[in-house]
């Protein structure tokens, strides 16, 4: 689908609710291709937090001052949506993972494991979503039995969970865990961070 802008097509993984539009969604997850250099879409009300898949990197601006270089071993950065934003790629075009949440309703965080990784993994939340990439991954629990190719993504119910996790050949495992704020509360949402209530 086209990105909100105009400006490239990003692939949505899924968003919550099932039927919402760019505009009032509460949650989103997607996969972007970025081949030009330009501003991202403003979402209004909205906290972001995005992952390097592929490529050789992209430095942001956020409000006019440079905020990160990021690339594919960048941890992921989190920053506010509804800022304006702008990207200039470092070399060539990227694909990119976003997550976003409407604030004061729902946080998130976002984990990378691999490569090679074979290790517990304990989570919280009232959705948490397995992203495979570059190669398979499998999860393993009591609760939890998996199997997932490269770019499928589990969507497991909430609740606590615990499961292990292991990365085939050069594989990376991003762990999305979304959850919902229960009190009044805004988030503080800082460039590369992201507080849960």
């Amino acid at each position: 689908m086209p990105w909100k802008n105009g400006g490239g097509e990003t692939t949505e993984v899924t968003v919550f609710p099932a039927s919402a539009s760019l505009d009032d969604f509460d949650w989103r997850v997607s996969m972007a291709r970025v081949a030009s250099d330009g501003p991202f879409s403003m979402f209004d009300g909205i906290d972001r937090t995005l992952c390097v898949l592929e490529g050789n990197g992209i430095d942001l601006e956020i409000a006019g001052d440079h905020a990160a270089a990021l690339t594919a071993g960048s941890a992921p950065f989190s920053f506010p949506a509804d800022t304006s934003t702008n990207g200039r790629l470092v070399d060539g075009p990227i694909s990119d993972l976003n997550v976003m949440t409407r604030r004061g309703r729902f946080v998130h965080r976002i984990r990378v494991f691999g490569r090679t990784a074979n290790e517990p993994v304990d989570c919280d939340a009232d959705t948490i979503l397995v992203l495979a990439h570059d190669g398979g991954c499998e999860l393993r629990g009591r609760s939890v039995q998996a199997d997932l190719q490269s770019l499928d993504c589990a969507v497991l119910a909430g609740g606590c969970l615990d499961f292990r996790l292991a990365c085939k050949d050069a594989a990376r495992a991003f762990v999305i865990e979304i959850v919902k704020v229960t009190r009044p509360s805004t988030p503080d949402v800082g460039r590369g961070r992201l507080a849960r209530p």
